[in-house]
């Protein structure tokens, strides 16, 4: 089974990465990944930290563990950098906001909706080749009747006529405790930023620059005095972001597409800090075989359409797309994704009969 660097186990060293910029891997149990990268951005009044974990005492202890090792208290934290809106990455904001009052920053459009916490990380592909995919299983194959009630965000049907995608019991389990809690886990956003804001951090200018796509409100994070991109899930080393058709966006691929393009045509860039996975040198070879990925999806879209000779719905596309292990909700939104995109660049037409959408691809 293909070696993906972002399944590995979260290791406890702690490594320089690029000047005053330090890597610590915190350990998440999340289908198809196995760590998230929280780096550290040293100055003269402490650390910033970006993407700091998930919430709850087993992430805090990590990130302990971690400042530990770098000569780090939870005192010197006085910033939290949150790239995108999911809960391996804004885990820990809100207790380091309670406890030391760190400043919190996030995209402007930063949102904390329900489904957001439910939204895979890593394509239907990358999860179902998981070596250790007992969980995992469940996440992708589950196929019984959601939970009723508006407050679940896997309740009800999507715009195509199937089910959304569920996460995994034990992550279900995990999302119920934490509206009991309430909103003790969700920071405040105290400093909403755009594309092309400059942040003092490490004691140089880094730059803002907003990456819709895998979310619509992720951000990268340009150093260009080191020439690092801190990446967040925007590109990553081994695998490729999950991109939902559950998306405020009309066309999340064609954003993603416009985002990749956005961060390859930066100068400079030397070394790349995805959020998960090891750091890696060519930006633009990664960027150019992500779209290229997308690209010979699309074209096995219309393939498959052609081989159908009729119009057919997207669980039917999805079952040709995906191979058995990776069928349910996850595969079929990456497939309306496409879908909808074919069909707002005029290469497919959809129309609607008994509560599905059908399409056709020419």
């Amino acid at each position: 089974m293909a070696h993906r660097q972002e399944q590995e186990p979260a290791r406890s060293d702690v490594v320089e990465v690029a000047p005053k910029i330090l890597r610590m891997e915190l350990p998440i149990r999340m289908p198809g990944l196995g760590h998230v990268n929280m780096y550290a951005l040293l100055d003269a009044d402490g650390a910033a930290l970006i993407d700091p974990g998930l919430p709850g005492p087993f992430a805090w202890r990590a990130i302990q563990d971690r400042l530990s090792k770098a000569g780090l208290r939870t005192r010197d934290v006085h910033t939290i950098l949150i790239t995108h809106s999911h809960p391996d990455h804004f885990g820990g904001a809100a207790r380091f906001q309670r406890e030391v009052g760190a400043r919190v920053i996030a995209h402007h459009g930063f949102s904390f909706e329900p489904v957001q916490a439910v939204r895979p990380e890593v394509s239907a592909d990358d999860v179902a080749a998981q070596a250790a995919h007992e969980t995992e299983h469940e996440a992708v194959h589950e196929t019984g009747r959601p939970s009723k009630g508006a407050d679940v965000p896997w309740a009800g049907r999507t715009p195509w006529g199937g089910e959304r995608p569920r996460p995994a019991l034990h992550r279900r389990l995990q999302l119920r405790m934490m509206r009991l809690i309430g909103r003790r886990w969700l920071p405040h956003i105290t400093q909403p930023v755009s594309h092309g804001d400059a942040l003092r951090l490490a004691g140089r200018d880094m730059f803002v620059f907003h990456t819709p796509g895998h979310t619509a409100d992720h951000f990268c994070l340009h150093d260009p005095d080191s020439g690092t991109l801190l990446a967040g899930d925007h590109v990553l080393p081994t695998i490729t972001p999950h991109i939902s058709g559950l998306s405020a966006s009309r066309d999340p691929l064609a954003s993603f597409f416009y985002s990749l393009d956005r961060v390859a045509e930066i100068a400079g860039i030397g070394t790349v800090l995805p959020a998960h996975g090891h750091p890696f040198t060519d930006l633009r070879a990664r960027t150019e075989a992500i779209k290229r990925h997308h690209h010979e999806r699309l074209a096995r879209v219309k393939e498959i359409s052609r081989d159908f000779g009729r119009p057919a719905s997207v669980r039917e596309f999805s079952h040709q797309l995906f191979r058995p292990r990776s069928w349910g909700a996850m595969a079929e939104s990456e497939t309306y994704a496409h879908l909808e995109h074919l069909r707002l660049l005029g290469e497919a037409e959809r129309r609607a009969e008994r509560g599905a959408l059908l399409y056709r691809a020419d």
